[in-house]
């Protein structure tokens, strides 16, 4: 008897085990015109039921250190407003993004608590509520959006989500002006006093996406051959061509060839590792030597993980608040964070516009990328949230109103990007969070210091 292919279908082999990117042949399409799929034996695993639509995807990427507001904030209104100088990379994907002035993320603020913005920036973008000043272990912030989300949809997937980041911190001990480094180095919180750690080793990041591809045997095996993850799901993969139209054959093609670009990346930097003088400690594996390539590298296993429906929710660090990294792939060799307390020097400014803008132009290449892909009748971009942000909106005046938040996608048909969404001064950052929280299909009546859902999302 004829059956439609479960959205849980998975490729097995030696150990490993693969989810698979969207095919028409799991909606009853057919696959493009070809037969409908009889079970194809033990080794195809499915799990669950079939799905009728692609589900929803929502991640949130921290940008560290404010940015320079004046360059930053765009003119105009609604659709025809005008990109600003930092934002003018978006001009190839702007009608997927909506820019949003007036949200506020008050619980950043001092309150009474005196110095520690970074800390407190970073602790309270995803939670909204205000962070116990302390270095110790009694810690305490707010449950974040992801994980909130985590908790009521992130079992619909195998990981109910992941944390991604591009700078290591410590996780323990004084950061900043008495606030605990878990604040600084973490925005996803399970718990109030719980984090979720980031992983910023992308080879880690890969394995863990694979699941029992990292067993002992397999991995060995792997090492040894230096074998494609693809090898080992090789004849599933070949069974499973042999039942698919030729629209999802072309679809199954380019998906591999997507796994197999980013594990040859990995070995690069594996390789590349080799031939730099070390300092005396064990140093990171798989990590590639510039910035730029560190964060396209994850946004590219983030975009993996929700292509294959691996999880549905993300959390990425550029890098933590406070930063003080240099970027000298373009020309910043002073430290971000020493940069962002510019005093008006224009010098100093122009080189935060350029590492601004360099993060807008990563940001651009990953929503062209999750643009470009299918999923379901439309991309993964349509039925995913990506917001982009940080809780310091000018990082020389360490203000928390007025935050610089873009959010790219339509959240599977419920949003209309392309628009300026002006809203009054001091709006929660929450009350975003609170809409968002509800296109995800949680049931949610407020969130962090949310006064209401956000409006205007849709464009009527």
């Amino acid at each position: 008897m004829k059956r439609e292919l479960s959205r849980r279908t998975v490729l097995r082999g030696l150990g490993v085990t693969m989810a698979l990117p969207w095919l028409e042949a799991m909606s009853g399409g057919g696959g493009g015109g070809g037969v409908g799929l009889r079970a194809l034996g033990s080794s195809l695993a499915t799990a669950g039921s079939a799905t009728t639509a692609p589900p929803v995807r929502m991640a949130c990427i921290f940008m560290p250190n404010g940015c320079n507001y004046a360059a930053w904030e765009p003119t105009g209104e609604g659709a025809s407003f005008a990109l600003s100088p930092t934002l003018e990379p978006l001009a190839p994907v702007r009608q997927h993004i909506n820019v949003f002035t007036g949200l506020t993320l008050d619980k950043a603020r001092a309150n009474g608590d005196g110095p520690g913005d970074h800390a407190r920036s970073s602790a309270s973008f995803l939670t909204g509520h205000q962070a116990r000043k302390t270095a110790g272990n009694d810690i305490r912030i707010g449950v974040s959006v992801d994980q909130f989300a985590a908790r009521q949809v992130g079992e619909g997937s195998r990981l109910p989500s992941i944390e991604l980041g591009c700078e290591n911190s410590p996780a323990a001990g004084s950061c900043d002006s008495g606030y605990s480094c878990a604040y600084t180095s973490n925005i996803s919180w399970r718990a109030e006093d719980v984090p979720m750690p980031k992983t910023v080793d992308p080879a880690v990041v890969f394995e863990r996406l694979f699941g029992s591809a990292t067993q002992a045997a397999a991995r060995q095996e792997q090492l040894t051959r230096r074998q494609s993850i693809l090898d080992f799901v090789k004849r599933d993969s070949q069974r499973l061509q042999q039942r698919l139209g030729s629209s999802d054959r072309n679809k199954l093609d380019q998906f591999q060839t997507a796994v197999r670009e980013i594990e040859l990346r990995i070995q690069r930097a594996r390789t590349e590792e080799s031939d730099i003088p070390m300092p005396e400690m064990a140093p990171p594996t798989g990590i590639p030597r510039t910035a730029g390539e560190h964060i396209d590298l994850m946004y590219d296993l983030l975009l993996l993980a929700f292509q294959m429906d691996i999880t549905r929710i993300g959390t990425f660090m550029l890098a933590v608040d406070g930063s003080n990294r240099t970027l000298p792939e373009i020309g910043i060799t002073e430290g971000h964070h020493h940069l962002s307390h510019h005093q008006n020097n224009q010098e100093m400014i122009d080189k935060i516009r350029k590492i601004d803008r360099f993060y807008v132009e990563r940001f651009t290449r990953f929503v062209t990328r999750m643009s470009q892909t299918p999923d379901g009748e439309l991309s993964l971009l349509d039925n995913s949230m990506i917001l982009f942000g940080g809780g310091i909106s000018d990082g020389n005046a360490h203000n928390h109103e007025n935050l610089p938040i873009l959010l790219a996608g339509r959240g599977g048909g419920s949003i209309d990007p392309g628009r300026l969404i002006q809203s009054p001064r001091e709006t929660p950052l929450c009350n975003l969070y609170q809409a968002m929280l509800e296109r995800m299909g949680c049931e949610v009546h407020s969130f962090g210091d949310s006064t209401g859902s956000l409006p205007g999302l849709t464009a009527s």
